[in-house]
């Protein structure tokens, strides 16, 4: 056969490839966005192979260059709009040996793929035969040697799409918490049927081999049973959910009724258990009036929650690097997330353990199954069972083990805040102990006591915090006044109720709340107990923890913000919208959200504003619309923290961008005010603030038994818990390696060192800002396009 007629020279310009394959899953659009703008930016070419494997096979037109305007506006769209399919012919060697010749033929090297561990194992197996199917490439006439001499490598890193989050050794995959969004909006939905009828309802969610998806919508619906693949209830199943139940309605007073099955629940005996079989077991024993639901592909649809628009694109910048950091000798990687680190995981390890689980289950070794799955799901599934529910008698400890514990709520109202209570108040009520809930903060508990007890001060029943699962804001209330306001109220209230340890759940000021009190020990015994601080602000703004409950509703009710505001933008062509995000003097918010709707420019207090950044921009605007001619339906967006500037305010700076725009382009302002705190919390505020309250309770608990001086001389008696890195851990307040003094900025209310903080180089990148500050202070733009470039700017004071 003739060899292909092409130009032997390889491309000046390193080329990567990327496709989406296997399914489709919110977030993969911006995973592409990311790969393409980020190859670009360190100077190669982007491709996109259409179609998944297929396009990869038929080449042609299905491998096409994309350019950095062409992924503008993809991270609000759903689904994967460079198409994704499963192709049975890449299966075969000789569709391997097709896609190896397209590849050399476009000059690709390098590729990134996102799908499924199925997906992921073909590119394994194209990698490793790369060298053989070049080989037989050119002893078949299809290439000369000449022509696959620069291609001997095949680099390949993979991305997890995936709603079922079934792979081993990350704990998200990108869309999961999309599709769990969908499914608890809907059970959200149903909630006030099922109330009003007092019905029952059956909710069948997808997962064939992995229960994530059941587990989380489970935990952050307050569901009554649950069903998995991985832990089938035990024989006599029937008898036991069904007593349960009876107990919830008749003798505890709950009118509503959730059942939560996985598509792949089954029984012990691998007996499939069907949503349609669990409505006839309630209504035939329990003459129930039970609907069920199977939800379907509705969980596959709509746009990227904000978490997988952020995890997306951080995967899909760290995917590039990985690619270029590529030896021959190095393993296929996977791009992972452990907590809050982005990591690089062996792919085929990864791969391997996900299938031994699946090979665990039917085998019928489903605790073997639960142990391989990674520890944070099994720790949530024993949160589930241990709180969907008080009635575990077995569990009670002994009377001389069972504790008063307070829960306050200090600061202002965020996401989560109602969940971690009711997952609190769930723990202490299954283990023996007593849940105080202390009303409106710290005035709630002083307020008129003279020595009695105030209506403000109460012990939590079950059936009161049950319907707290989804319920935002502070049911008992918050406000940020502080202890030291009235430190000897305080600590006689402390007497006079008994609290044998503190739960706090809020932001900077309970923060500085545990902090006042850990301080007074030494004049006051009444708290020398255990101070705990779960944070809850959507401002993220605590020493001591990258996430904060309330921080992911918020994202996601700024993005849908931004959402409708670009689309504004997007109608008028030629709009620029400057928003106004909350945050106080930290800057996560604003930067996060930026990195999730693809802001133009971010403004943080960290940063501050000056004119000459300013003019920088508008003139990086300008050149945009330049660029444009109007045709690009994307509009553009800016945020600016509430706290960035107390000159160039968010009006202000609108203003000076529409003055400078001479009429080439309009700018508008938009203040969302406390809109950003959010509705309902979001899925991801749910399910950690079960996960974090049941960790602070068993702290808690191991003080049990300890005298007040000896638990005062622990450092981890008055702590924070957080995640740091890849993990949860508690960080003590004080003493020489206490966050009082090394972590907080008491000043700016934050810490002193913010990890987020190199987000910003990946907004700016992501933009086509790409903005290094100088010594000067001038910031520097590189224009990936470079259709026309920004003049430059004189490196004069």
């Amino acid at each position: 056969m003739e060899p292909a007629k092409i130009p032997v020279e390889p491309p000046k310009k390193r080329r990567i490839g990327v496709l989406t394959s296997g399914g489709d899953a919110p977030g993969m659009n911006g995973a592409v966005r990311a790969v393409v703008r980020m190859a670009i930016h360190s100077d190669c070419e982007a491709y996109a192979v259409f179609e998944g494997y297929e396009g990869l096979v038929n080449g042609g037109n299905m491998i096409r260059q994309l350019h950095w305007e062409d992924v503008r506006g993809w991270l609000s769209r759903g689904g994967t709009l460079i198409g994704s399919a499963r192709c049975m012919t890449f299966r075969e060697r000789a569709g391997r040996m097709k896609a190896a010749k397209n590849m050399v033929l476009r000059g690709i090297d390098a590729l990134v793929v996102c799908g499924g561990d199925g997906s992921l194992t073909g590119a394994d197996v194209f990698r490793a035969e790369w060298p053989s199917l070049l080989s037989d490439l050119v002893a078949a006439g299809e290439l000369t040697r000449e022509q696959v001499e620069p291609y001997k490598v095949l680099n390949i890193v993979g991305l997890v799409g995936s709603i079922d989050n079934d792979m081993s050794g990350t704990d998200a995959t990108i869309g999961c918490y999309s599709s769990l969004t969908r499914i608890c909006d809907a059970v959200d939905d149903v909630f006030d049927t099922a109330f009003s009828h007092q019905r029952g309802f059956v909710i069948e969610v997808m997962g064939r081999h992995c229960g994530w998806l059941a587990l989380m919508s489970a935990i952050s619906t307050g569901a009554d049973w649950l069903f998995i693949p991985e832990m089938p209830p035990q024989d006599g199943w029937e008898d036991e959910m069904c007593s349960m139940i009876t107990k919830n309605r008749k003798d505890r007073g709950k009118r509503r009724t959730i059942v939560i099955v996985a598509e792949g629940a089954q029984d012990r005996h691998l007996n499939k258990i069907s949503s349609s079989k669990i409505k006839d077991i309630l209504t035939d024993r329990l003459g129930l009036d039970t609907r069920t639901t199977v939800l379907g592909h509705t969980q596959r649809g709509g746009a990227a929650c904000a978490y997988d628009r952020w995890l997306s694109t951080l995967q899909g910048v760290e995917a590039v690097k990985a690619i270029l950091e590529q030896t021959p000798q190095s393993p296929v990687p996977v791009i992972t997330i452990r907590e809050n680190k982005i990591m690089r995981t062996p792919l085929m390890e990864a791969v391997q353990l996900t299938k031994d689980v699946t090979e665990k289950i039917q085998s019928k070794q489903f605790d073997a199954a639960m142990d391989m799955r990674d520890a944070e799901f099994k720790e949530y599934y024993d949160a589930y069972l241990n709180t969907a529910t008080p009635d575990h008698p077995r569990l009670h400890l002994p009377e001389g083990k069972r504790m008063r514990i307070a829960i306050i709520h200090v600061g202002a109202p965020a996401g989560g805040m109602n969940p971690a209570t009711r997952a609190a108040v769930a723990y202490c009520l299954t283990r023996g102990h007593t849940p105080i809930a202390i009303h409106n903060g710290f005035p709630g508990l002083v307020r008129h006591h003279n020595d009695k007890p105030v209506s403000s001060v109460r012990e939590v029943r079950w059936l009161e915090s049950d319907s707290w699962v989804n319920e935002g804001g502070s049911d008992i209330g918050t406000n940020r006044s502080l202890p030291s306001d009235d430190m000897d109220g305080v600590a006689k209230c402390f007497d006079l109720y008994k609290f044998d340890a503190l739960f706090v759940v809020g932001g900077f000021e309970a923060f500085t709340a545990v902090s006042q009190l850990r301080q007074a020990r030494e004049k006051y015994d009444a708290f020398k107990i255990p101070l705990i601080v779960l944070p809850a602000t959507i401002s993220n703004n605590v020493p001591g923890t990258e996430y904060s409950l309330g921080s992911d509703t918020c994202l996601n009710t700024l993005i849908d913000f931004c959402d409708a505001i670009r689309q504004s933008a997007s109608s008028s062509r030629r709009r620029v919208f400057v928003i106004e995000t909350q945050g106080g003097k930290s800057g996560y918010i604003a930067t996060t959200a930026g990195l999730a709707v693809g802001a133009v420019a971010v403004y943080i207090p960290e940063e501050g504003i000056d004119i000459k950044m300013l003019s920088r921009d508008i003139d990086f605007l300008r050149d945009n619309f330049v660029r444009d001619k109007g045709a690009n339906r994307a509009g553009k967006i800016i945020l600016r923290n509430e706290c960035a500037s107390g000159t160039y305010t968010t009006q202000v700076v609108a203003d000076m961008i529409k003055e400078e725009a001479k009429g080439r382009f309009e700018s508008r302002a938009a203040v969302p005010g406390h809109f950003q705190q959010g509705g309902k919390p979001s899925p991801m505020d749910r399910v950690r603030a079960l996960r974090m309250a049941i960790k602070c309770m068993r702290h808690i608990e191991s003080y049990t038994g300890q005298s007040r001086d000896a638990i005062a001389n622990d450092p981890l008696s008055s702590a924070v818990i957080g995640v740091k890195g890849s993990q949860v851990l508690f960080s003590p307040m004080g003493g020489d390696s206490g966050l009082e003094e090394t972590e907080t900025d008491w000043t700016r209310r934050r810490p002193k060192s913010e990890f987020w903080l190199e987000l910003q180089d990946v907004v700016n990148t992501l933009s086509g800002r790409s903005a290094s500050r100088t010594q000067e202070g001038w910031f520097c733009y590189e224009n990936p396009s470079s259709i026309q470039s920004i003049p430059s700017v004189p490196n004069s004071p």
